[in-house]
């Protein structure tokens, strides 16, 4: 009886893993480098320059602080020893008030920046993942992984371009 049940046991495992290694091989499965892609969209240039264009007016005026510290340390440096004690302190006080509005406007602002530029990425990847999904349907993929995280790719399985130009038709 014991013999009946192992051969019973063996037959079933061996019957459950011939008919998943089965599944497995009618799966259809792509990759797309969503890198790639993103790097390709045109969108994706034209968000540094709308970026940048937002902050302009603050950037500029950072770079305006940036400039007067460096001028008027150079000056500290050049002209120390023929200013007077009173000339110094005066001289110092206003780096040291120019470093502290220079802190208090460049971090945030860099900050700002960063924010905006992940929440325009973001909408983009939005778009690539649409993408993707669309692709998906119409070529029947069962699995569509990304790029970066597999080892090898058989170029056959690059679905990128499909992806691409179907952004491209969703923008």
């Amino acid at each position: 009886m014991k013999k009946f049940t192992k051969s019973l046991i063996a037959g079933a495992l061996l019957t459950s893993a011939m008919a998943s290694s089965a599944v497995f091989a009618e799966q259809k499965i792509g990759v797309v480098n969503v890198q790639g892609i993103f790097q390709s969209m045109p969108q994706a240039a034209s968000i540094q320059d709308a970026i940048a264009a937002q902050f302009k007016d603050k950037t500029e005026e950072v770079s305006r602080l940036e400039k007067d510290i460096k001028y008027y340390l150079e000056k500290n440096q050049r002209d120390a020893a023929t200013m007077s004690a009173k000339e110094k302190t005066e001289l110092e006080g206003k780096i040291i008030a120019l470093r502290e509005e220079y802190t208090a406007k460049a971090q945030p602002l860099q900050q700002e920046i960063q924010n905006r530029l992940k929440e325009e990425q973001n909408k983009l990847l939005g778009l690539i993942k649409q993408g993707i999904d669309s692709v998906a349907a119409k070529e029947k993929y069962d699995i569509i992984l990304n790029a970066n995280s597999v080892a090898f790719i058989n170029p056959d399985l690059d679905v990128s371009k499909l992806v691409l130009e179907q952004v491209a038709k969703i923008n």
